[in-house]
């Protein structure tokens, strides 16, 4: 019986096919399972014929119906795997067929794809114009070194006609991945021991075949990346079901290497740029410490609502045994501290929100006739008193203010510690706390409770940069310190909410643990270009609050069409411009719930809302939590967006006063550092929401638009 193995560039084929097309698919993939080999090659149903021409003898096609064809790479080696890679019209497959070539990379094992008849092409036109270059990109690299890291001859050729990176990102798209990435990393000044190391090594598994194999189930096998094996009948029913959930848990070496390392002998930490598969590595992570013990617990826990709905669904869909699954609690952080009041103090209070406080300490500002604003009083409470754990007046009379601009003497301290007991006294008069006191009431009966009884094996923290000291003192304490108590994932330049933190001085120590992920899997090459834009000129501490982080080095492998970014003379135009792009990718064939229209405000996706309904589109808001079988073009404003993903992504209302929002701003002259801090966080929210789109992202503003549009526009 033929095994049969899925390419990811059949995943991307698949996902743009009507349901009939999708339908046909799946009928040839089941009747190619029910077949023997030699039955395979007879059946007229199947059809499964050679591709005349080809530069790559085992290239096949078989049918789909009458108009489609799937291209399938038949082993000719006695083996009987076989890899379905793409699905095209009838014509298209033969010429999509006879061009590309399969072959196993001399460094990783992993089977890779060129466009052989492309790169043959510009590699001459190339060589032509090389001969007036006065330097080449990769003239410091000599062959031998190149051929150890994975670059073949074909390739080796074309290198040596690169005269600048621009020039070898054009290329890019027709390169072998694997190779194409090795280059990238050479381009970007990495020396070929720590291309070795990050690349090669990474994504080379560890149980390949000393010497390169051309046993095709052997490639296949080496190329975990990229394809999928099918090794029961009934597993591909499943994989069909739910075709990108399958994908969103599937784990590149370099993830594989983290998320199942046997023991960190502490806490452990992943970072890296969106797209990247940190909230893939943390789910997986989970995995592995569930099979260590048979009764470990494990708690899983993220910033919202939202995002912990997504990791429970994709927990599940990885684990896929209902056992395994009531040993983790999979919560927010702010859900999990309220518990933990409620089981060990008998109730926990109403939590209070931001609206609420912040009139309260306009209230209290009154009435001491303050020299400060409301603004800056919740933010003393928050960034010193709350982060410090202060309790006392004297606590706060000595504690450091580090990333305060404005000073304040023993006189000053005294009076905002007046408010903090008069705010406090009003909360507790009213029955209630922030989100923020209840983590810290949470943390400190944690430390006082018996952790075998009340606590975790393990604690699993996804996006963690947006965590506060109250937040992180409740994960401390909810797992005693020791080999595999903490793992965390995260991205400081997400980073969309005012947190600072120090790990350190919470008694989170992670030297000598942390990892970085650097490629991107979801989105274009030109959409991350774009949206890096909006971040030019900015200094971003990294997730420990130790120093700078940087996205250096941080690429996608795919490429696609430049983000459309435009502005609009009224806010109608915008509106109705907005709907033609709509109505244009659902012409394209993509289907509603893969699209996603995101706002700073709700009102103006109200308004989208109504249109979207009117024009017989349907719609939903991503706050109300629609399921992955809900159809409807997705709603959100710029928080909510993220940690989810679209195929295609519409920013709108980028206007100067929206992004940054004035309100959510302190003014210069209040305090300047909170200034900055506050600009930054407003550019990483352009940030988040612009990668959240897969192949297209379209941004739009009606009058003056963001001023952090200005680099990023200039990008297209």
């Amino acid at each position: 019986m033929p095994q049969l193995a899925l390419a990811k560039s059949f995943w991307e084929s698949y996902d743009v096919l009507e349901k009939p097309i999708r339908a046909g698919v799946r009928k040839a993939m089941e009747k190619f399972q029910q077949l023997t080999v030699a039955g395979l090659y007879a059946d007229k149903g199947l059809h499964l014929e050679s591709v005349n021409n080809a530069r790559d003898p085992r290239m096949r096609t078989i049918r789909i119906t009458d108009f489609w064809r799937g291209v399938v790479l038949a082993p000719d080696d006695g083996s009987d795997t076989f890899l379905l890679l793409n699905v095209v019209p009838h014509d298209g497959a033969y010429t999509w067929a006879a061009k590309r070539l399969y072959t196993v990379n001399t460094a990783t094992r992993a089977l890779e794809v060129r466009d052989v008849v492309a790169i043959e092409e510009i590699t001459n036109t190339m060589e032509k114009a090389a001969a007036q270059a006065p330097a080449f990109l990769f003239a410091r690299h000599s062959d031998t070194v190149l051929r150890d890291l994975g670059i073949d001859d074909q390739v080796l050729r074309a290198v040596r006609t690169i005269t600048d990176k621009p020039q070898l990102e054009a290329f890019g798209a027709l390169l072998p991945e694997d190779q194409f990435e090795v280059l990238q990393y050479l381009a970007e000044g990495f020396s070929p021991d720590e291309v070795y190391r990050d690349v090669v090594a990474e994504r080379r598994p560890v149980d390949a075949t000393p010497e390169p194999s051309e046993n095709l189930a052997a490639a296949i096998a080496n190329t975990r990346t990229r394809i999928m094996l099918v090794t029961r009948p009934d597993e591909l029913a499943e994989i069909f079901e739910k075709p990108f959930a399958a994908w969103r848990v599937f784990l590149h070496p370099s993830q594989r290497r983290i998320a199942y390392r046997v023991s960190y002998r502490g806490p452990a930490q992943v970072t890296g740029g969106p797209g990247t598969g940190k909230t893939v590595v943390a789910l997986h992570r989970v995995k592995h410490l569930l099979s260590r013990a048979p009764d470990s617990r494990v708690l899983l826990t993220t910033y919202t609502n939202a995002l912990a709905a997504a990791l429970r669904e994709n927990l599940a869909l990885l684990l896929g045994d209902e056992s395994q699954l009531a040993r983790v609690e999979v919560t927010t952080v702010n859900a999990f501290a309220n518990r933990v009041v409620r089981t060990l103090a008998g109730r926990a209070p109403t939590p209070l929100g931001d609206a609420d406080e912040r009139q309260i300490w306009r209230r209290v500002c009154r009435r001491l006739t303050l020299p400060w604003s409301e603004q800056f009083l919740a933010q003393e409470y928050r960034h010193v008193i709350l982060a410090h754990d202060v309790h006392s007046r004297d606590e706060y009379r000595e504690v450091s203010r580090r990333g305060r601009g404005s000073a304040l003497g023993p006189r000053q301290r005294d009076r905002v510690w007046d408010a903090v007991e008069m705010f406090s006294a009003e909360l507790k008069a009213a029955g209630t706390r922030t989100h923020l006191q209840v983590c810290a009431r949470a943390a400190q009966l944690l430390r006082e409770a018996d952790l075998g009884v009340h606590g975790f094996d393990h604690v699993v923290v996804d996006e963690a940069q947006d965590l506060h000291p109250a937040q992180w003192r409740v994960l401390r304490a909810a797992v005693a310190p020791g080999s595999d108590d903490l793992f965390i994932t995260g991205d400081p330049h997400q980073r969309i909410y005012d947190s600072r933190v120090s790990l350190n001085a919470l008694g989170i120590t992670i030297s000598g643990r942390s990892s970085r992920l650097r490629i991107n899997y979801r989105s274009t090459e030109e959409i991350l270009s774009w949206s890096a834009g909006v971040l030019v000129g900015s200094r971003v501490e990294d997730l420990a609050g130790e120093g700078e982080d940087s996205l250096i080095g941080y690429r996608s492998l795919l490429h696609g069409k430049r983000p459309h970014a435009q502005g609009y003379a009224t806010s109608q135009a915008e509106v109705a411009a907005l709907m033609k792009r709509v109505g244009g990718w659902l012409e394209q064939g993509i289907h509603a719930s893969e699209i996603a229209v995101c706002a700073r405000f709700n009102t103006m996706l109200s308004t989208v809302y109504d249109e979207l309904i009117g024009a017989g589109i349907p719609a939903v808001r991503v706050r109300d939590q629609p399921g992955a079988d809900v159809d409807g073009v997705r709603l959100a404003t710029m928080h909510a967006m993220k940690g989810l993903e679209f195929r295609c992504v519409a920013v709108i209302g980028a206007t100067e006063r929206a992004v940054p929002f004035a309100k959510e701003v302190t003014p210069p002259e209040v305090d300047p550092l909170q200034h900055d801090s506050d600009m930054l966080r407003e550019r990483c929210l352009l940030f988040v929401a612009s990668t959240r789109a897969r192949e297209a992202l379209y941004v739009s503003w009606s009058g003056p638009p963001s001023p952090f549009l200005a680099y990023a526009a200039d990008s297209r």
